[in-house]
């Protein structure tokens, strides 16, 4: 699919106004209100729902592999979840699994 430079403009344009639009609504206009106890409670849980749609097409689909899942990469992220789940430290979590990526991808090949 191709597109001339207007469209692309186009499109950069309207998905810039809509992700200001998405962000606008919830940090300007109820950013200086209080939220409820039960929303903060359900905001502490965003990190723990965005971080597996973001990892996960990266292990089971790599485009380093051409699509496909690779034995180091499984290892990694199963070795992430456990530093994660021990440590409950996204930091140790982030900095083991890529550890063991790299020591996986050197002994794996």
């Amino acid at each position: 699919m191709t597109f001339d430079p207007f469209q692309t403009w186009l499109i950069i344009f309207a998905l810039g106004i809509g992700t200001f639009l998405i962000r606008f609504s919830f940090i300007g206009l109820v950013g200086d209100k209080e939220f409820p106890e039960w929303v903060l409670r359900l905001l502490r849980y965003t990190p723990v729902a965005v971080m597996p749609g973001l990892v996960a097409p990266l292990v089971l689909w790599p485009s380093a592999t051409g699509g496909e899942p690779d034995a180091a990469r499984i290892i990694a992220a199963f070795a992430a979840l456990f530093i994660g789940y021990f440590s409950k430290n996204l930091l140790w979590a982030v900095i083991g699994g890529i550890s063991i990526l790299y020591l996986a991808m050197f002994l794996i090949g």
